[in-house]
């Protein structure tokens, strides 16, 4: 072959190893985001992408502190959609900007009961997506309702050993322990959680708990557990397919949680960031997010229309506040460690 043959060969194989000239066809601006697992109806992600012509990487987490130490860990997200205790903390480290509101109109449908939160009054830093509670799902075949008067200590009922889902998550269970004590479930004083670190210690022996994140929705729509703790807007998924199961909190009062987007600090595509975040909130989007996961949508008008049509009679769906309820507090490195701990201890039991 020819030297000239071969300089054209060569060629030929590099414009499509790399693309002719060396550059890509692809101009679309790239956005990069962090939700939790089942939170979103994936045909709007995908229509945000045509109709801003940009391309999305999305991934998704099991807890907070999940998304909180990949974060820090050195991996890159333009948007993140933590909960309230871990928004405050990012507040606080500085790890967010502030959120241009002329920039989200759609905020004017967003439920005024999800605003003006104590941690982030102005709601400066995040907007609000889904909220609800934490509550115990139950199959009304396997359980005696008389038993639900125990309240949290239901779980603690060895009629129904083998037969519970506990969250995998130091904060909710602490909770629980916290508030069957009769404690808020943000002390701080050593002794309560101390008593509570036991209370959980007990139910692990007693009762064998099986610790599962989201994997307890398909299981639980097949009745494989009495009982499961569970975030409202995955009951509401359960009991939409489920006509068994049934949603209660206790009188001791339970977590009331609020999930919602903010912009990292390092984000350089701020502007279609904004974009993402009216897209995901506006009426039609947020309907179509709420059929899809069974979370209450922070959107009025959605979530009127979806409580009257989707899921109607269904009492996962909405958001309980009684004065016993509370929601989570920031908790600084010297609380964080006394909980975590003794969780790890729970765990490791």
């Amino acid at each position: 072959m020819s030297k000239v043959l071969k300089g054209l060969a060569i060629l030929l194989i590099a414009c499509i190893v790399v693309g002719c000239g060396g550059t890509s066809n692809d101009t679309r601006q790239t956005l990069r985001v962090f939700n939790w697992g089942e939170y979103v109806d994936y045909a709007v992600i995908s229509a945000f992408e045509k109709e801003f012509n940009a391309r999305v990487i999305y991934e998704t987490f099991d807890s907070n502190e999940m998304m909180y130490t990949k974060f820090m860990g050195g991996n890159h997200y333009d948007i993140m959609v933590p909960s309230e205790y871990m928004i405050e903390r990012m507040i606080n480290e500085d790890l967010l900007q502030e959120i241009d509101k002329d920039k989200i109109p759609n905020m004017s449908s967003i439920d005024e009961l999800a605003l003006h939160l104590p941690f982030d009054l102005e709601n400066n830093y995040w907007i609000p997506y889904f909220y609800g509670n934490v509550g115990i799902l139950y199959d009304t075949t396997m359980v005696d309702e008389s038993d639900l008067e125990d309240g949290w200590n239901i779980l603690r009922n060895t009629k129904y050993s083998g037969q519970i889902y506990m969250y995998d998550s130091e904060r909710d269970s602490f909770m629980i322990a916290l508030k069957a004590l009769g404690y808020s479930m943000n002390s701080t004083d050593e002794i309560e959680v101390e008593e509570a670190y036991q209370w959980l210690v007990d139910q692990k022996n007693e009762m064998n708990p099986v610790y599962v994140g989201d994997e307890s929705i398909d299981t639980m729509k097949n009745s494989e557990k009495a009982m499961a703790v569970m975030y409202s807007g995955d009951a509401t998924a359960v009991m939409s397919e489920n006509e068994d199961m049934a949603f209660f909190m206790p009188e001791e009062g339970t977590n009331i949680w609020f999930d919602g987007f903010v912009i990292s600090k390092e984000s350089e595509v701020v502007d279609l960031a904004h974009e993402f975040i009216n897209f995901m909130i506006a009426d039609d989007n947020a309907l179509l997010h709420t059929q899809e996961v069974g979370y209450f949508t922070a959107n009025k008008n959605a979530a009127t229309i979806a409580a009257a049509k989707d899921y109607q009679g269904i009492n996962a769906y909405g958001i309980r506040m009684d004065s016993s309820d509370e929601v989570f507090a920031y908790q600084d490195e010297k609380v964080k460690e006394m909980f975590n701990s003794r969780w790890i201890r729970v765990i490791n039991q």
